[in-house]
């Protein structure tokens, strides 16, 4: 009896360690007698006592590896610092197991040297402006070169670029004479605008003055114009009316005398009134016998 308890208890011992549970997103790898048997997925699994054993246990999920700074020389020769990040995931637990000793060492290594090689055929400036370029060609070669140990490369990111402290100084010189140049270039186009908005100001203004004047002066001209036909309507108005109403002799002689006495105004030292204002041919006789005497006199 004492027999079958401790045989009971052996297998249970054994037995037990031998049922295995994979989780989600694990794969474990088994060899039998020291080679490779199968892979085991997610769910219950067996294996035989003394014969299986689990060589890996190997996670399914996408790993993120954020590699130390390597020192990098670009085309032009300048040393500087670059450090990287790299997104991959295993694809087959096999290859990932048996493919490559140490895979995430390998990785650092393979990512070191394409990135020195990719950075060998930049310039300084490329290489601070081409990060997605960069990018991409090391997610090629770094995929490529990863598909014999089962691991896929989804990304890899350049995550700092570090230069030269003296390279650093040069280019905050450089990037603070730029913004100097670009501020006197907007300036300088500032006062331009103003300088014809003014300008422009200034005709605009001088125009409307000239056209003032001018309204002005054809306002005034077409006044005087209007004034002098008043007159003259005024004037043919009254002879209209003195011959309308047969004027006598002495209306007339009224009128003749308002004409001489503007005569009067004239430089003539002489002036002589008639007495009989209907003889036009004795005035007008009468006249040049007086401009006669003053010519002799003097």
């Amino acid at each position: 009896m004492s027999f079958l308890i401790v045989l009971l208890i052996l297998v249970i011992i054994i037995v037990i360690p031998c049922v295995k549970i994979v989780p989600q997103a694990m794969s474990y790898v088994i060899e039998r007698l020291g080679s490779y048997e199968t892979t085991w997925k997610n769910g219950l699994h067996f294996k035989i006592p003394f014969i299986d054993s689990i060589a890996n246990k190997v996670s399914l999920k996408e790993i993120v590896k954020d590699f130390a700074p390597q020192p990098v020389i670009t085309k032009d020769n300048v040393t500087m610092q670059i450090d990287t990040v790299v997104y991959f995931q295993i694809t087959d637990p096999k290859l990932y197991t048996y493919g490559v000793e140490y895979p995430i060492s390998a990785i650092e290594n393979l990512t070191a040297t394409t990135l020195r090689n990719i950075i060998g055929e930049l310039e300084l400036d490329q290489t601070l402006t081409s990060r997605d370029i960069i990018n991409t060609k090391m997610r090629s070669i770094l995929d490529e070169a990863t598909d014999p140990w089962g691991i896929k490369v989804n990304r890899v990111e350049v995550k700092n670029i570090i230069p030269p402290r003296d390279i650093q100084e040069a280019m905050e010189k450089q990037m603070r004479a730029e913004r100097e140049r670009r501020e006197k270039i907007l300036q300088a186009e500032g006062e331009k605008k103003s300088s014809i908005l003014i300008a422009e100001g200034e005709k605009e203004s001088a125009i409307l003055r000239a056209e003032a004047q001018k309204e002005s002066e054809v306002r005034i001209a077409e006044g005087k114009a209007e004034a002098m036909l008043k007159i003259k309507e005024a004037e043919a108005e009254g002879i209209r009316l003195l011959k309308e109403a047969k004027a006598d002799e002495a209306v007339l002689r009224l009128k003749s005398y308002d004409a001489l006495s503007k005569m009067a105004d004239g430089k003539a030292s002489k002036l002589i009134i008639p007495t009989d204002l209907s003889n036009v041919v004795s005035l007008t006789s009468t006249i040049k016998e007086v401009l006669k005497s003053d010519k002799n006199n003097q």
